[in-house]
């Protein structure tokens, strides 16, 4: 067993992985998803599935995928983190021409995933700091919440829409090129998005600013359309690291509760940063005085 959560179940038999999806997954947009990942066009970018005449389910409906084997990121050596080759895989992931994949392809799940997480917080009932939580989630616009399409003016791409380093592994294992997994929430949107995580990361405190500026680097060199090829990139990417932070807080909040624990030190500096980004919202909205 590589991972039992609510978002889907990993089991690994030697060299193969199967996946058993969420349940309530579009069967239609769950084929796509999977079509975009076989597609020569992601060749060497998404980590392609192993072919099957007919997708599988379990007792229950939920479909399932097989996939090879891949040597993940190691959590306990952070300083060896791919993070240019994340950046590079992801500035060729949103430059894919969309209209030579099979289609029509979904939206991206980003926005869809900052609901469901403060769906989660709120079912484990109020505690201390999820006001904040519900503050920040609050000043988001209304299309970072899934609410409403993007507003004009921003770039559309082809997203993973659920961007960490723990989509990533090396195939063929042990030492293979880094690819990008987990299809899930792949599909058309603002490619911002998939740089919001370590964006709010380093907005935290949590990736250090030479980390942070490695990964925007080697997107900027490699082409990304995410942001401008020079300049500030916060324009971009202020409204997307602000909605990954208050996901990430409310998650705190759901998988804390579930494991019968307080939020520990990384899920609090999140929680904390909500806070901040709420009193900072309150400020910039507050009419000026006289």
């Amino acid at each position: 067993m590589l991972a039992d959560r609510v978002d889907g179940t990993v089991v690994r038999h030697g060299g193969a992985v199967a996946k058993a999806h969420a349940a309530g997954t579009d069967e239609q947009e769950h084929r796509l998803r999977i079509g975009v990942a076989a597609h020569p066009l992601l060749d060497g970018i998404l980590l392609p599935p192993l072919p099957a005449d007919a997708t599988p389910a379990t007792p229950e409906g939920r479909p399932v995928t097989a996939w090879p084997y891949g040597v993940p990121v190691d959590p306990r050596d952070p300083d060896a983190a791919p993070w240019e080759e994340t950046a590079r895989l992801l500035a060729r992931l949103h430059q894919v021409t969309p209209v030579a994949l099979p289609g029509p392809l979904p939206g991206m799940r980003g926005p869809a995933k900052v609901t469901l997480a403060v769906a989660r917080m709120r079912a484990v009932g109020e505690r201390p700091g999820t006001d904040a939580v519900e503050a920040a989630w609050r000043a988001l616009p209304p299309w970072a919440r899934g609410e409403a399409p993007a507003p004009e003016g921003r770039p559309t791409a082809l997203c993973h829409g659920d961007l960490h380093l723990g989509q990533l592994v090396r195939h063929p294992a042990p030492d293979g090129p880094w690819l990008l997994i987990d299809v899930d929430d792949l599909g058309l949107g603002d490619p911002a998005w998939d740089l919001a995580r370590p964006a709010a990361w380093f907005a935290a405190g949590l990736l250090p600013s030479a980390i942070w500026a490695r990964f925007l680097d080697a997107y900027r060199a490699a082409g990304g359309p995410a942001v401008p090829a020079d300049g500030d990139p916060w324009p971009r990417l202020d409204v997307p690291a602000r909605a990954l932070t208050v996901q990430t807080a409310a998650l705190a909040f759901a998988k804390s509760a579930a494991e019968g624990r307080t939020p520990d030190d990384v899920e609090h500096v999140m929680i904390d940063t909500c806070a901040r980004i709420a009193s900072l919202r309150t400020e910039l909205d507050a009419p000026a005085s006289s």
